[in-house]
């Protein structure tokens, strides 16, 4: 889910009608769901001794013992490999995007994710090289709206998993991740109170910017905006009402409300732009 990112500029740059630049997108979009899927890998093959002792992580295969170690990493060489075979297609500006964010993801997993703050701001810049990634492979320009709107989403999103992880595991099992006793409650709905205004903001800019307009050959996108403050008001439902183990960004998988309203988002959003 996360990966679809990657076709963000194929969409908002007016190009899906173009079955060749599709088709770059879709190879992009691939490259990265084996690149992200072998970083997992890794980053559970890490995690495994204290994934065993978290109520939920420890249903994991690796964890729990269900897919070997030597399996594991071999999967992830074979799937490193696909996305590298895939990435050679869409030229040398994605190769090192798609490389950057590899090596962004490693560190993440060995470094960056004991550090408070930067190991959610990390998550975002993933995001990030996702959206630029996907504007090199389909050869357009990234709106800086776009970049800022991804940014403030993946932050939002970052910062709501940590909220619901030190919500569901008990104070003495937040040892677990060593970087979760560094955050608080407070601390962390500060950070989610400005992410989301953030978003708010940056994505109705977007939306109203003669830029947007001239570009998208639309000027009624504002009109998504109240959908828009639907996900983000039902994400917030989810993450502080509902009691569930699973997180926040599982939960909405699963939510016809918040499904519902992404699929009128998006069919909105194709009439407008595509629609003529």
């Amino acid at each position: 889910m996360k990966n679809l990112f990657v076709l963000a500029p194929l969409i908002f740059a007016h190009r899906a009608d173009d079955p060749d630049v599709v088709r770059r997108a879709l190879l992009a979009f691939a490259a990265f769901c084996a690149a992200s899927s072998a970083i997992y890998l890794v980053n559970d093959l890490g995690d495994r001794e204290s994934d065993r002792r978290h109520p939920l992580k420890r249903l994991r295969p690796i964890a729990a013992g269900a897919l070997g170690v030597g399996t594991a990493s071999a999967t992830a060489l074979l799937l490193l490999s696909g996305a590298a075979f895939a990435a050679r297609a869409l030229g040398q500006r994605f190769i090192v995007t798609l490389v950057a964010y590899v090596a962004l993801n490693l560190l993440y997993s060995f470094v960056l994710k004991q550090l408070v703050i930067l190991d959610v701001m990390s998550i975002a810049a993933g995001f990030v090289l996702r959206v630029l990634a996907g504007a090199m492979a389909v050869d357009v320009e990234v709106s800086n709206w776009l970049l800022l709107c991804t940014t403030f989403v993946a932050l939002f999103l970052g910062f709501s998993k940590r909220r619901h992880e030190i919500a569901v595991l008990p104070p003495g099992e937040l040892g677990s991740r060593a970087v979760l006793e560094q955050y608080s409650a407070t601390f962390l709905d500060q950070m989610i109170n400005v992410v989301t205004a953030s978003t708010v903001v940056a994505y109705s800019l977007y939306t109203v910017d003669p830029a947007t307009a001239a570009r998208l050959g639309t000027s009624h996108l504002v009109w998504t905006v109240p959908l828009v403050l639907f996900g983000i008001f039902r994400f917030l439902f989810l993450l502080y009402r509902k009691s569930d183990a699973r997180s926040p960004t599982d939960a909405i998988l699963r939510d016809p409300p918040f499904l519902a309203n992404f699929a009128i988002w998006g069919t909105v959003v194709l009439v407008l732009i595509y629609g003529g």
